[in-house]
């Protein structure tokens, strides 16, 4: 009986590890999905409220929920900034991964009486909070964790937002960066990408946004200088068909927190 009941035991967990790497194997080829949320505050109160709700209950129960890769960022003098913002970057394999997990954590989150779940409605725990939902670019189908050796303080992380005029114009700035070797050039500079991906709901449309990763300001600006100066860009950026494919550009520098997986 014994032999019975952990051959099954066996089988489960065999199956399990089979189905999650069929998954895994699944989104690296048709592309992660990607949630960013941005919380808006004003106050250190609502800050310190957030920061204790995502390190210790959302970033435990995402991990325990098979979600790994989760960034959480701050922007660079956020302390001075009039409405403060904390961004939470979120990759699922896939569509049915988000709404599955989605509807799992609810209440195991819901359950944790934190200061953040339990906010009355005249004291919130932020002032408003956007979500951006992204689909993964084809030349990186998942997001990646750069490897650094210097102090995480003085890393900086650069998550840019193109926006084009039309649709038509957006699929030939995301075609650039794909077919047209954008990414590729920036792979061979040591940009350090953990994600680039086109907005598939947002407040701003049509987008794409993507991070890229250095070891301190200092690195970013020289690597930005390597881009503008490398050949192979000043060609793919003077081709007649890549021509005004972006009409506004967003950059925010961010820093990781010192519980974020990137």
């Amino acid at each position: 009986m014994k032999k019975i009941f952990f051959s099954s035991i066996l089988s489960i967990l065999l199956s399990v590890l089979i189905y999650n790497q069929a998954a895994a194997e699944a989104a690296a080829k048709s592309g992660y999905y990607y949630e960013i949320k941005v919380y808006h505050i004003s106050s250190s109160s609502q800050e310190a409220s957030i920061d204790s709700f995502l390190q210790y209950r959302f970033v435990p129960i995402m991990h325990t929920a098979d979600i790994n890769n989760i960034g959480i960022f701050k922007p660079i003098g956020n302390d001075t900034a009039t409405d403060k913002k904390v961004y939470v970057f979120t990759p699922y394999k896939s569509l049915k991964q988000w709404e599955s997990v989605n509807r799992e954590t609810t209440d195991k989150l819901d359950a944790t009486g934190s200061g953040y779940t339990n906010a009355a409605f005249d004291k919130p725990a932020y002032v408003r909070m956007e979500t951006i939902f992204l689909k993964a670019f084809e030349k990186m189908p998942s997001a990646a964790a750069p490897t650094f050796t210097g102090s995480r303080a003085e890393r900086v992380y650069e998550l840019r937002s193109y926006e084009s005029a039309s649709e038509k114009i957006f699929r030939n700035k995301v075609e650039m960066f794909n077919k047209g070797g954008e990414v590729d050039i920036f792979n061979r500079l040591g940009f350090n990408a953990v994600f680039y991906a086109k907005v598939l709901f947002g407040a701003k449309m049509p987008n794409l946004m993507y991070m890229t990763s250095f070891e301190n300001m200092t690195s970013r600006d020289e690597h930005w200088k390597a881009f503008g100066n490398d050949p192979a860009w000043k060609k793919l950026s003077a081709m007649p068909e890549y021509q005004n494919n972006v009409a506004h550009i967003d950059i925010v520098f961010l820093r990781s927190t010192n519980y974020s997986d990137l």
